[in-house]
């Protein structure tokens, strides 16, 4: 078998990155051969809003991520988060077509069906649906029915839905620069695959992504994600209090704010003294600001906020119904996770235990992804392997063609699932 490239663009609000792996039979993980990450413009909290800017981001992106990688990139996987993701858990039935009772792939493949057979708003488009368990003649807790005997099979999914004005718009700049969309995935979930170990998605565990204009969250119980949301706050709000609190610009504070995430010390609680002024000299701000107490930086600027993330996290949760099904307590990551004690006030605020996830399970360029801020980006490529496609057979899998099956684009997808048996 050939190596197969995988891709993934990460469209944040922030910076747009590009990641290029080869999957090859002779190694097990993916080897991240091209990355580039390129300021974004256009995206407010996870929404396009400047169609040419983000076309002329990612196109910057990717021709970086293409020179390093000395491959040209032809189809990607996409994230996309922001307050227009939305989600819901839904219930399917079908009866078992085998006489004999043994339960198929058509037969779970017929009840994933029923389960995502929802009303949904024309403006609404599904991006993923997650069996969590199924159910065979009812006997729960079943992960894979396939060979199982039984009558009837029912199945627990959770689907994830997303503005179909987004998606289109998305994809616009993607056909712009002559780049095949291979699917959605929501940046929590890409995220999770990155971060999260299955002990602690089997416990229950919240992942919490703080992008730069907003939060996405998924919560996993017993094995099974169960809920997705995303809060339209994000770091950047944390980088626009310093900058009106200390009275400098925006690039200033968020310098200010990573040198602070680098600098602190965890013996700044046992010496007070010594610890109490970050010196800001080596940053060379325009502002000629050489120092700052940090009282006032933390207690008075930077912990406010993070305490309004959290408390809005934690009611997220609540409102999920899972919130005593996630002893694990937190994983954060994204750019926010580099902000200075975001983990310490976390645990006093919210009362749960928390982490700092860093995405593993790849290798290559290794130096260039190993950072909270990509765990969206390297978790495209890892969730994306499950739903590889080889294109050199020239058919595609049925289930990825009506993946994103919906009202709007029916015929579309008819029309190119036909394209497909024409020579």
């Amino acid at each position: 078998m050939a190596d197969t490239l995988i891709c993934g663009i990460d469209i944040g609000s922030i910076k747009i990155a590009t990641v290029v792996a080869v999957k090859s039979k002779e190694e097990e993980e993916l080897r991240i051969v091209g990355f580039n990450a390129t300021r974004s413009q256009g995206v407010k909290k996870g929404l396009i809003v400047d169609i040419d800017q983000v076309t002329n981001s990612v196109e910057e992106s990717v021709e970086k991520a293409e020179r390093m990688a000395g491959h040209k990139i032809n189809h990607t996987f996409v994230s996309v988060g922001g307050p227009h993701i939305s989600s819901l858990n839904s219930h399917g039935v079908v009866a078992v077509s085998n006489p004999q009772g043994e339960i198929g792939d058509a037969d779970v493949e017929r009840v994933v069906e029923a389960a995502r057979a929802i009303s949904l708003s024309t403006t609404r488009q599904i991006i993923e649906v997650i069996p969590r368990e199924y159910i065979v003649d009812g006997q729960p807790g079943i992960k894979n029915p396939v060979g199982m005997s039984g009558v009837r099979l029912e199945v627990d999914t959770h689907i994830i839905t997303a503005s179909l004005t987004n998606l289109k718009n998305i994809d616009r700049c993607l056909a712009d620069l002559g780049i095949e969309n291979d699917g959605f995935i929501f940046s929590g979930l890409a995220s999770a695959e990155a971060v999260l170990t299955e002990t602690e998605k089997e416990l229950g565990v919240v992942l919490v992504d703080i992008g730069g204009g907003k939060i996405d969250i998924c919560l996993f119980a017993e094995g099974a994600l169960s809920h997705s949301s995303s809060i339209p706050i994000g770091a950047r709000h944390i980088t626009n209090d310093i900058a009106v609190g200390l009275r400098v610009s925006l690039d200033s504070a968020e310098k200010i704010k990573l040198h602070l995430g680098k600098k602190l010390p965890v013996s700044i609680r046992r010496d007070e003294k010594k610890h109490n002024v970050l010196d800001l000299s080596a940053l060379h701000l325009p502002e000629h600001l050489d120092d700052v107490s940090m009282q006032t930086l933390i207690d008075g600027i930077i912990g406010s906020r993070i305490e309004e993330i959290y408390k809005l996290i934690g009611e997220e949760i609540e409102k999920s119904g899972f919130a005593q099904s996630a002893p694990s307590g937190l994983v954060i990551t994204g750019g926010g996770a580099l902000t200075a004690g975001i983990s310490e006030l976390g645990r006093k605020i919210i009362g749960m235990p928390i982490r700092v996830g860093t995405p593993d399970r790849v290798i290559g360029l290794l130096d260039e992804v190993l950072d909270p801020q990509y765990a969206s980006t390297v978790g495209l490529i890892l969730y994306g392997r499950k739903n590889i496609i080889e294109y050199e057979s020239g058919l595609k899998k049925f289930n990825k063609i009506f993946k994103d099956f919906s009202v709007g684009s029916s015929f579309e997808k008819v029309k190119n699932l036909i394209k497909q048996f024409i020579p």
